[in-house]
């Protein structure tokens, strides 16, 4: 394959200045206007169940491409009525001939603003000076000659997961269209409206648009960088998928003095049954569990020993003293696990009431690594549940079900996807690292698997063309949570990094 093969060198190696240095001072001097631009964005609603909110966010994306110059813009949407649509706009450059796609979603996790911080409001961003759960608190923007402190932090749904990419990667190439330096390699941009539901329509708007989408590599961003701080280029993610339990009990709430030690409490049958998927080591005992899994390569290997020990760093800060399982946090990353998303039953505090409960629900997630299949994944855990002596239905069981049945489980399972890797000594993949490091004080790690999902194995599955993720946010950006947030040097980083890689030539 010696016409895959070609070195890449900064631009400015061959020039007399470096164009990175001159996307810095750009930036510099129009971050009252970026971020201005940015607000404007955040403002809008963009949870994927909210059809109409999610086109404003298209339309508003669109409209921010063209005005960058950036042609070609479209929405793609899969033939399925009323889904979000991805927002595709290129920039093809005379000569050049590779072609990069780079990937960011806009599209956020549902919210509960009542959950939010004093002040704080998901779709009203406001500036912080630091981390608010640092003791930092929110202040009024700056007048124009005050700069932006690069630790100062945006608070939004969206500011981090992942409107960050999307701004970032259209104002990097904004930035070199305004300083007149043209990318080496040709740029398409493809901005998922439904990433957070689960990319349902993703494979339809993809099968529709083949050509379209032709490209050599996918740079996704998405995701935190390490948890050091430092940038990180990632050559793989994990899949994803989802099952709920429900366990039955009486057909009504019974009073837990007048029937307790009779009835049964499909409450604690239900706690009795999740403790039976897990050992005290935090080995997950479902048969065949791990025994699919691809063993990393000794590359992998390498690149995971090569990472800075942050273990003890990050308990202190999250408040915990031991880890579930033995090894380092990403050794553990790029095992299959098992989850506990959420558990229901009857009423906690002041809503507790002397009661036995009619059934229990647990919500159980399910990451998986190389080798993995996600249906294969999900019936080993449902084979579990029957071989615990439980009847499984699909559905709300009927009064002869539970007649006929002492142990009950409702399995509702959900749509999921693989995990995907690309092999780190991938010469596309390795020029892009090459970029990130000429806008970079020093080279990003290299990690085999990213912690997160994203639904890689469709790009590489049904287009045939590799991914690599670049992501930006800081670690503690509390992504599907209250406060999301962005450190407003990730951000600048993020637009430096991705104008490096627009402009990296042979």
């Amino acid at each position: 394959m010696k016409h895959f093969l070609f070195l890449i060198f900064p631009m400015f190696v061959l020039g007399q200045s470096n164009p990175v240095n001159e996307v810095r001072k750009y930036r510099m001097s129009n971050e009252h206007e970026l971020l201005n631009v940015y607000f404007d964005f955040l403002r809008i609603p963009n949870i994927a169940a909210d059809l109409p909110n999610i086109r404003k966010n298209a339309f508003w994306i669109a409209d921010h491409m063209k005005s960058k110059g950036i042609s070609n813009v479209q929405l793609l949407s899969s033939k399925t009525n009323d889904t979000p649509p991805a927002v595709y706009g290129e920039v093809i450059v005379p000569g050049a001939t590779k072609t990069i796609i780079f990937y960011a979603h806009y599209d956020g996790q549902p919210v509960d603003s009542t959950k939010w911080a004093n002040g704080l409001h998901p779709f009203k961003p406001q500036l912080a000076n630091g981390s608010l759960a640092s003791g930092a608190s929110l202040i009024k923007w700056p007048s124009k000659a005050t700069p932006f402190d690069p630790e100062w932090r945006i608070y939004g749904r969206g500011s981090s997961d992942d409107k960050a990419g999307v701004f970032t990667i259209i104002n990097a190439y904004a930035a070199l269209a305004k300083l007149k330096i043209s990318p080496s390699v040709n740029i398409k941009f493809f901005f998922e409206g439904e990433e957070e539901a689960g990319s349902t329509h993703l494979h339809e708007i993809f099968n529709q648009n083949r050509d379209l989408l032709k490209s050599d590599i996918w740079v996704i961003c998405d995701g935190p960088v390490h948890q050091s701080g430092q940038k990180q280029v990632v050559f793989g993610v994990r899949g994803d998928t989802h099952l709920e339990l429900t366990v039955f009990g009486s057909s009504r709430p019974l009073h837990s003095g007048h029937y307790g030690n009779w009835a049964p409490n499909p409450a604690m049958a239900l706690a009795q049954l999740l403790a039976s998927m897990k050992n005290a080591q935090g080995e997950v005992t479902i048969r065949g569990f791990y025994e699919d899994v691809i063993p990393l390569s000794s590359a992998e290997k390498k690149a995971l020993s090569r990472l800075p020990p942050v273990e003890q760093a990050l308990q202190k800060e999250l408040g915990f003293s031991k880890a579930e399982r033995p090894g380092t946090l990403n050794e553990n990353l790029n095992l299959p696990s098992l989850n506990i998303n959420g558990l229901q039953s009857a009423g906690v505090g002041k809503l507790s009431a002397n009661v036995i409960p009619t059934k229990a629900i647990a919500s159980i997630d399910l990451r998986l690594v190389a080798g993995n299949d996600w249906k294969k994944q999900q019936q080993k855990v449902i084979d579990h549940i029957k071989s615990m002596g439980y009847h499984v239905t699909e559905k709300e069981p009927s009064a002869e079900e539970r007649a006929a049945h002492d142990k009950l489980c409702m399995v509702v399972r959900s749509d999921g996807y693989n995990a995907q890797k690309t092999p780190m000594d991938n010469a596309m993949a390795q020029s892009i690292v090459k970029a990130v490091s000429a806008a970079l004080p020093q080279s990003p790690l290299m990690l085999p698997t990213l912690g997160g999902s994203l639904p890689l194995f469709i790009f590489e599955e049904m287009l045939n063309t590799k991914p690599v993720t670049v992501p930006i946010a800081n670690h503690d950006n509390n992504q599907h949570a209250e406060n999301e947030n962005i450190r407003i040097k990730n951000l600048w980083d993020g637009l430096e990094m991705f104008a490096s890689i627009m402009i990296m030539t042979k």
